[in-house]
């Protein structure tokens, strides 16, 4: 039996939903409306134990014992959720997969409930998020991203064939053994690679996916005689030390995971995957405003505020058009080496001659918005919490605690260590009417805590889970208050902590000349309204570097840094400038998905550019905000498919013209030598709306 569920555009199909079925339940379809399927018959999960593994051998995620045990037993279906529920016989356990939709994405968010209904404990060691196989691989490109600090967001492309070469594995009859697949490692989720893939054909349909999660994560493509293998899943025994112990009557919660699906390529997926997104966020009317906001850290103070640097920085802020102002590191304490210290989040003694509140009154009287920099899971070891917190209230292995840098790491699973938080952000909204928190994250202590859990993955899982919970009541409590995630740049940079944080910090690679590759990358990891990219001017850039600094701000969410009462006269009216783009281009940017008509840039790519496309739904129709940077000789472009649009100069204005004109589809570009950019403003022309 065949079972339909049709939400949305989205068309589904499910094999093996009959009772007394003698398979696992299958997606056999998943289409756009009555367009081809992008997956044949595959089960739906994978579920493995400490007891029984595969159920062929395999060094994939795929055909685990319990998983081809599942069968059948009964489904629920409504509008926006279908629940499938499965059992293995042999071990009573249960598997509730969950398919949910959002209202505007063409996707679906997987998940799982896996409930011990048998009369002894099991030990849980993966299982998956989601598991499709391709209807074909043919002409596929996939794509994914590495990650690092200061190098963020480095996209690569390969073909399919190439990831997975034939084996002739017809002539066997077996599916194939081995895997392409990307994982993280330990407690930074995007450390080294992105929780986000892509499986691209020109011409569609593509497929595009995210985990949710900011624990250990993997997935992976294997093969199939016929096709390719895709599963997604959260924390695993391999890779994470993932182990939870199921008592009967008990049960877990997989990862979520995000499937996106669009009828044509690259970019179309990603646009596919960006409107998600968008569906995910629990958003509140803070986020209407999408501010510019200053911060004094990057290529400025570097975490030494004080009354006398800040207030200048305040004033020319201001000034420029900012309308919060964040004290980064350093305002807690008047060590210069303060890692090992931190902790207790009270002013420093002796930083701010009239006390911090007189720093917060002069943003204030500058008409601006005050934030405070936090590290809320990080307790320094000679910090008067590390002594103060009880033993459990930390990571802990083997029944020690986890020291990395001189610093312990709170266990937010634990009462105490939520109540240590509360209280402080509690208090400096209290004592300081404190509108905006950085929070940062700059430790990774490893595979997680082992206290009161069967494996250390486990107890990351658990302390990320109510990392996110205790900032969703933080919010609660202060609707008013915008949060940003930081972590050493985007270490952490995922969708289990940005369906509810404001900002993420897109890096914290302090040259300019590097920051373009990063900056037009991150809308295919994050929201274009999320990516808080830094604009750092200095007085040491020409004109035409300055505007270059400038234009990774509107790519995204503008932070601005730097001396900018020391700037140049023209300087100054450049970040004015940009600032006054940024203010008018925001609300479109809440609507925009990404365009690549370049690819996604290369790290040393001597031209880059990045197109954000706003909704045809916006009053006076669509706009395109096209951004190219020049690293490099003096080059002619093109720029496929944006050929037939008006197109202005949006910044800067006052600059020498490029040449720019139109041949057929293209946008043809002559871009000059050196580092030096232009923002263009496109608009669609009657014929090409049609």
């Amino acid at each position: 039996m065949t079972l339909h569920w049709t939400p949305g555009r989205l068309a589904l199909e499910f094999s093996g939903t009959s009772p007394g079925a003698e398979a696992p339940v299958g997606l056999s379809g998943l289409a756009l409306g009555a367009g081809p399927s992008a997956v044949r018959d595959h089960p739906l999960v994978d579920l493995f134990t400490a007891g029984e593994q595969h159920g062929r051998t395999s060094q994939a995620f795929v055909l685990s014992a319990v998983g081809q045990h599942l069968r059948y037993v009964d489904h629920t279906a409504q509008a926006e959720i279908l629940r499938i529920r499965q059992r293995d016989a042999a071990t009573g356990l249960e598997v509730v997969s969950e398919f949910r939709v959002r209202e505007g994405a063409d996707a679906v968010q997987w998940s799982h409930t896996v409930r011990n209904g048998g009369e002894r404990a099991v030990t849980v060691t993966a299982v998956s998020s989601l598991v499709i196989e391709l209807a074909d691989r043919d002409e596929v490109t996939a794509l994914w991203a590495e990650s690092e600090w200061l190098a963020e967001n480095r996209w690569q492309e390969q073909a399919l064939a190439e990831a997975l070469p034939e084996l002739g594995l017809v002539d066997h009859g077996q599916d194939g053994r081995g895997r392409f697949a990307r994982s993280s490692h330990g407690s930074w989720s995007t450390g080294e690679h992105l929780p986000v893939g892509v499986l691209a054909r020109e011409g569609g349909p593509s497929l595009a996916w995210q985990i949710e999660t900011s624990a250990g994560w993997s997935w992976e493509l294997g093969q199939t005689q016929s096709s390719v293998v895709l599963t997604a899943s959260g924390p695993g025994d391999l890779e994470h030390q993932f182990a939870e112990r199921l008592e009967p009557g008990a049960e877990l919660h997989s990862v979520p995971a995000g499937l996106a699906i669009a009828a044509g390529g690259r970019d179309d997926a990603f646009a596919a995957l960006t409107r998600y997104r968008r569906a995910l966020r629990v958003l509140r009317p803070i986020d209407e405003a999408l501010p510019v906001i200053y911060n004094d850290y990057m290529n400025t103070l570097d975490g030494q505020p004080s009354t006398p640097a800040l207030l200048p920085l305040i004033a020319s802020a201001a000034q420029a058009g900012a309308e919060y102002f964040c004290v980064d590191a350093g305002w807690f304490t008047d060590a210069t080496d303060y890692w090992s210290s931190i902790g207790v989040w009270e002013e420093a003694p002796s930083r701010f001659a009239g006390g911090l509140v007189e720093v917060i009154d002069a943003i204030r009287a500058h008409g601006m918005s005050p934030g405070l920099w936090l590290e809320p899971e990080i307790v320094g070891v000679d910090s008067p919490a590390s002594r103060s917190l009880p033993h459990d209230a930390f990571f802990q292995r083997f029944g020690e605690r986890v020291i990395e840098a001189q610093r312990y790491h709170l266990d937010l699973r634990h009462p105490a260590a939520r109540a240590h938080l509360d209280e402080a952000v509690d208090r400096l909204v209290q004592e300081f009417g404190i509108s905006y928190f950085k929070l940062d994250y700059n430790i990774n202590p490893g595979v997680g805590t082992d206290r009161d859990v069967a494996g250390a993955g486990a107890g990351l899982l658990g302390h990320t889970r109510a990392l996110r919970e205790w900032l969703l009541a933080a919010q609660e409590r202060h609707p008013e208050v915008l949060f940003e995630n930081c972590a050493s740049g985007a270490m952490r940079m995922d969708y289990a902590l940005l369906s509810v944080a404001h900002l993420q910090s897109t890096s914290d690679q302090q040259d300019f000349r590097l920051y373009p590759a990063i900056a037009a990358a991150a809308p295919a990891g994050v929201l274009p309204e999320q990516a808080a990219n830094w604009a750092y001017p200095a007085t040491s850039m020409t004109l035409a570097e300055t505007a270059f600094a400038l234009l990774g701000g509107l790519a995204g969410r503008m932070m601005l840094s730097g001396f900018l009462s020391d700037l140049r006269p023209e300087q100054r009216e450049l970040v004015h400038e940009a600032v006054a783009v940024q203010k008018r281009w925001r609300r479109r940017m809440a609507t925009a998905v990404p365009l690549w008509p370049l690819g996604l840039p290369g790290w040393d790519d001597e031209v880059i550019a990045l197109a954000l496309r706003s909704d045809d739904r916006e009053p006076d129709g669509a706009e395109t905000l096209l951004i190219v940077w020049s690293r490099g000789q003096a080059r002619r472009i093109a720029l496929p498919g944006l050929g037939s649009a008006s197109v202005t100069c949006a910044f800067p204005a006052a600059s020498d013209a490029w040449s720019v004109t139109s041949d057929g589809d293209d946008l043809v570009i002559d871009v000059p030598a050196g580092y030096t950019g232009r923002a263009f403003a496109l608009h669609s022309t009657p014929e090409s709306r049609g």
